[in-house]
């Protein structure tokens, strides 16, 4: 499990991209670079990183889910997850 401060790091950027998106895709149309540079630095996308949202892992998360491998093995064998269940043939 990750740290809290990490998971809350996560959070704050993830609220910054949100926040800056309109105004920086208005600034990258119009071609404004030093408008775009003088933004906060954890306003752009790519300081995001992919992390499951119960443990905050950043390994092994499945994008369609929001989760991390392991907490997605345990809810599917748990049945908390609608449609998923274990192959067998």
């Amino acid at each position: 499990m990750a740290k809290e401060s990490v998971k809350a790091r996560q959070r704050k950027r993830e609220k910054i991209v949100a926040k800056y998106a309109e105004r920086r895709a208005a600034l990258k149309a119009a071609g404004d670079y030093k408008a775009l540079d003088l933004l906060p630095k954890n306003a752009s996308p790519v300081r995001l990183k992919n992390r499951c949202h119960l443990t905050g892992r950043p390994r092994g998360y499945l994008r369609h889910f929001g989760i991390s491998r392991n907490v997605f093995r345990d809810m599917a064998l748990q049945g908390k997850i609608p449609g998923v269940r274990k192959a067998s043939w």
